[in-house]
């Protein structure tokens, strides 16, 4: 019992909608609160009277900074929980451990370089993000971002940590690393804001914070790892093992990483089309639709968390099922996210569409002028409309991904956050000002979806459960010729033709 807890065996026998419960639930709890971290700061800043939509305006314009830093990490980090997953399914457990002892280098040389970077090229950053936008937003920004940067290092250590924590078999331990820093952070954001009157710095000071104590707790679980034991070897730099895990986690990377070109895109389309507002060309409101764009993405990154959490969370069960040839239960588990995921963003588009005042009134909404609560109401509407598509359209991408078909998600990855995405974020603005920004998102995710739905339909018919194979088995009526099963086995793939074997 010892020995199949050790190897994560149960992953093959249990039942899927019990493991389903047991990885996702706290993966999407790690992932909520990971973005919380950014919007439990946005809220205390919008209420902050010296800060309001100015602060909340500064806080957008690091915003993809920030998501830079994640990007790299969950690369490294899901790419790894992938590899150790299908190595375990496998029996390999010298990979496995290797993999990990690699990625905790990779990470921590990985948030040293990005911090210099940040460091070094501060203005020309978040100029680049539309920190320009007005003088008292720049100064916020810089004043944010200045704090942001110094704790890099443990916020990718952390946040790498995390999904190889999960592949180790400890999805809520996992999830308690991430939520005590954000407990941190939740308390210590209003004693530094209010009480101290410490403002932007204040907000990004208890953000570190947090960040260290999860950076600190993922260290500790290194030393107790269940299905991996870690020894001098594993820390041994190795370029072929680390290109065949960052391959499985590029995925993520360019999700996070297109994300950020797209709010480049937006950002910069709000600074550029906001000057052209007879409203919003005024100093005084130059800000608002920067800060309520901001405001909307924050909404779909909690969304978007319960999305990628549940998918995520299948990786070391899909993986493992892979790698043993049960290719039914990851037929069946696919079918259940993908339910899953139609349900979440119908309650997200309820929630969008019929009670945008009471989600904008969170982050402030009193204290501002009323073309604040009319733009917010009409991003919330427009921007948010194609919620169901978005959430199957992520789960789609990190599933193909756990199946370690990391070519078919980046791809379809780079055609919705790159070609979808920034390119609408450019075009539409042309056509209809500030309102085509707002168009951008609805446009790339129904797109996307009919490509996705494609995908899916030759993803299901693929993964053919082991009694559709041996109804092809009896169908050969020849006994002097292998099985299908037999056949693919000895090639090492998978029977169906060249759109299924690039799938599979």
């Amino acid at each position: 019992m010892q020995e199949e807890l050790r190897t994560n065996a149960f992953l093959e026998t249990e039942e899927l909608g019990r493991l389903m419960r047991r990885y996702a639930g706290p993966c999407v709890v790690s992932l909520l609160v990971a973005a919380l971290y950014n919007i439990v700061d946005q809220i205390f800043i919008a209420n902050a009277p010296e800060l309001g939509s100015f602060g909340n305006a500064a806080n957008t314009v690091v915003f993809p900074l920030t998501v830079v830093a994640l990007a790299i990490a969950v690369m490294i980090g899901d790419g790894t929980c992938a590899f150790v997953s299908l190595s375990l399914g496998r029996g390999k457990t010298e990979a496995a451990h290797r993999s990990v002892g690699n990625a905790i280098l990779l990470s921590g040389l990985a948030g040293i370089m990005l911090t210099l970077v940040y460091f070094f090229f501060q203005e020309p950053l978040l100029s680049l993000f539309g920190g320009q936008v007005n003088a008292q937003t720049f100064a916020y920004a810089k004043a944010y971002f200045t704090w942001i940067s110094a704790g890099l290092f443990f916020y990718m250590f952390g946040q790498a940590m995390n999904p190889i924590i999960r592949s180790d078999g400890s999805p809520k331990f996992a999830m308690a690393a991430t939520l005590a820093g954000a407990l941190t952070n939740l308390v210590l954001d209003p004693l530094f804001i209010f009480s101290f009157h410490w403002g932007m710095e204040g907000a990004a000071a208890a953000t570190v914070i947090g960040q260290l104590v999860t950076a600190g707790i993922s260290a500790a679980y290194l030393f107790r790892m269940k299905a991996i034991r870690l020894d001098h070897s594993s820390f041994r730099w190795d370029g072929s093992l680390i290109g065949q895990f960052l391959s499985l986690g590029i995925c993520s990377f360019l999700s996070q990483i297109s994300l950020v070109a797209a709010m480049a895109a937006i950002n910069n389309g709000i600074q550029r089309y906001g000057a052209l507002d007879p409203v919003f060309s005024l100093t005084e409101y130059a800000q608002i639709p920067m800060a309520v764009v901001g405001i909307v993405m924050k909404f779909f990154q909690i969304v978007i968390s319960f999305s990628v959490g549940m998918a995520a969370g299948c990786i070391p069960i899909v993986g493992y099922n892979r790698g043993a040839g049960r290719n039914d239960r990851v037929r069946s588990l696919f079918i259940r996210l993908l339910a899953a995921q139609v349900a979440l963003g119908a309650a997200a588009l309820i929630l969008a569409e019929c009670f945008p005042k009471s989600l904008i009134a969170l982050f402030g909404a009193s204290n501002e002028s009323l073309y604040y609560t009319e733009f917010a109401v009409r991003t919330f509407r427009i921007y948010l409309c194609t919620m169901i598509f978005a959430c199957v359209n992520k789960a789609l991408f990190i599933y193909l991904q756990a199946l370690g078909k990391a070519l078919v998600s980046t791809l379809l990855s780079l055609v919705r956050e790159l070609i979808f995405g920034v390119g609408f974020a450019l075009i539409l603005p042309y056509f209809f000002g500030l309102d085509g920004i707002l168009y951008s998102m609805p446009m790339s995710d129904c797109l996307t979806f009919l490509i996705s739905a494609g995908v899916i339909a030759v993803t299901i018919k693929a993964l053919k459960p082991e009694k559709e194979e041996f109804e092809d088995d009896k169908q050969q009526n020849c006994n002097d010729q292998p099985s299908v099963r037999q056949r693919r086995t000895d090639r090492g793939e998978t029977a169906g033709g060249p759109a299924r074997d690039f799938l599979l």
